[in-house]
C-alpha cells in the first residue's frame, strides 16, 4: 500500500516535469492601447527613464526603493537600476533601440527576487489621429520557468501591470496634451 501511494506520487511528479518539458522555450507578454495623441510625444516619454515615474505600474510599490539614472539621459545607452523590497527586487534596464517615432528596445535585467534576463519592446504606430501602443516582454523560458508557468498564469500576473501601466501612460501623456 505504502509503496503504491509512493509509486503514484512519484508518477505524478515525473508526468508534471515531461508535461512542463514540452512547454515553449520562449515566452511573450504584451498588451496594447490607443492613445489620443501623435506617436512623437509617447516616443519621447518612453525613451527618457526620467519620465518612467509618471506611468510605470512599478514605481509607487515601494517608496523606499533606491533608483539609480546613469550613462545618456535618454535614448540609446540610457540606464536605469532598482532596488526595493520583494515587489519591485533589484534590476537594471538600458535602452538598446530609440527609433522615433516609433520603437523603443530595452534590455533588462532582474537580479531579485530570481535572475533573468528578457527584453522590453514599445512600439507606437499611427492610426488616425491616434497612436496604437504595444508593450511587449519576451525572453528565455528556462525549465524551472516552465514549471512555475503550469501553477502560475505569468500572463495574467504581468499583464495586469502593463495594462495598468498603459492606462497611466494614456492618462499621462493626453492629459499633458
Amino acid at each position: 500500500m505504502q509503496y503504491g501511494i509512493l509509486g503514484a506520487v512519484a508518477l505524478l511528479i515525473i508526468g508534471v516535469l515531461a508535461y512542463a518539458a514540452s512547454k515553449p522555450d520562449t515566452f511573450r507578454i504584451e498588451r496594447s492601447i490607443i492613445i489620443d495623441i501623435p506617436p512623437g510625444p509617447i516616443f519621447e516619454i518612453l525613451s527618457d527613464f526620467h519620465q518612467s515615474t509618471h506611468w510605470s505600474p512599478w514605481e509607487k510599490l515601494d517608496p523606499l526603493a533606491t533608483m539609480t539614472l546613469s550613462c545618456a539621459p535618454r535614448g540609446v545607452g540610457a540606464i536605469y537600476e532598482w532596488d526595493g523590497n520583494n515587489e519591485v527586487g533589484k534590476g537594471r534596464q538600458e535602452i538598446l533601440e530609440a527609433t522615433s517615432p516609433s520603437k523603443v528596445l530595452i534590455q533588462l535585467d532582474f537580479f531579485r527576487p530570481f535572475k533573468a534576463r528578457n527584453t522590453a519592446e514599445s512600439t507606437m504606430s499611427t492610426q488616425g489621429n491616434s497612436t496604437h501602443v504595444n508593450w511587449a516582454m519576451f525572453g528565455p523560458q528556462h525549465f524551472m520557468g516552465k514549471v512555475m508557468c503550469l501553477f502560475m498564469n505569468m500572463d495574467k500576473m504581468v499583464g495586469k501591470d502593463f495594462e495598468k501601466g498603459l492606462s497611466n501612460l494614456k492618462a499621462y501623456v493626453e492629459g499633458a496634451k
